[in-house]
């Protein structure tokens, strides 16, 4: 099976500037598939900004998927011949408001992801929460699953997508000051527990008194950093993997003597409090 390079694409946002912000995600979506990235990964709500302070305020920067954005950023990958996973605010069938993320490649939209699990923080206080179930995407020899930000504490996040065949894991956040130990601990915590791939893909610059911390990472299946950006400055990372390698979870440190399998050694009748409400 072929290699994939994927890129994680950290810009900084601006509040309420769709057009900005949509310009600046085709612009580096163009700069890291001239890199050779088949997969571009974008920041949480990379389209809309985060820091909004009511739901009034954000709905009106809101897009139903598949919408403008997605068809803009579609016929890049078309004409590029990549993917892309890039945040928004999505506007549901109702009006609900969700903290989403978009798939897309060159065939178009393949599907939205909406984020299950809400902090009290930013527009996070005023969306609805994700109400599909967790789903892995093949794209072709790379099966991706999709997750954001606050997501990633939760270990069951990233194990259902692991149980579901993905080879890589893509988080795309917001991490404000404050979120040290989740970028230095957490990202690789979740890629050597279900021996996967992880891309965590955060933003930088300052957005109502929040900083963002940057520090993006991709993260190999043993929890070792492939590849990491800085903490202040836009930049692209970009990272070759195997999806090969994520797909064999018996690790065979000395034949007979030292072996782990992190699927066939799961004990799914002892975690019955994980699912008690």
């Amino acid at each position: 099976m072929a290699t994939w390079k994927i890129a994680a694409a950290q810009i900084d946002c601006h509040l309420g500037d769709t057009p900005r912000n949509l310009g600046t995600i085709r612009a580096e979506l163009k700069v890291a598939a001239g890199r050779g990235a088949r997969l571009v990964i974008f920041p949480e709500c990379a389209l809309t900004g985060y820091g909004f302070d009511s739901r009034d305020e954000a709905l009106p920067f809101a897009e139903t998927l598949p919408g403008p954005a997605t068809d803009a950023v579609a016929a890049d990958c078309r004409d590029l011949n990549v993917w892309a996973v890039f945040g928004l605010l999505e506007r549901g069938e109702g009006g609900e408001l969700f903290n989403a993320c978009a798939l897309v490649g060159p065939h178009g939209f393949v599907a939205g992801y909406r984020k299950i699990h809400l902090p009290f923080l930013g527009v996070d206080r005023f969306t609805t929460p994700g109400d599909r179930p967790f789903a892995v995407h093949d794209l072709g020899g790379l099966r991706l699953g999709m997750n954001i930000c606050y997501d990633g504490s939760f270990p069951e996040s990233a194990r259902v997508l692991m149980l579901l065949g993905a080879d890589l894991v893509v988080l795309p956040t917001n991490w404000p000051t404050g979120a040290v130990s989740t970028v230095c601990h957490l990202v690789q915590s979740r890629a050597l527990e279900n021996h996967l791939f992880y891309a965590a893909v955060n933003r930088v610059g300052e957005e109502r008194g929040f900083r963002f911390i940057g520090q993006s990472r991709i993260v190999q299946c043993n929890g070792a950093i492939l590849a990491q950006a800085g903490e202040y400055e836009p930049e692209i990372i970009v990272a070759e993997i195997d999806p090969t390698a994520a797909r064999d979870k018996h690790l065979v440190k000395i034949p007979g003597k030292y072996e782990l399998d992190r699927l066939r050694h799961r004990r799914p009748e002892m975690y019955g409090p994980i699912c008690d409400k």
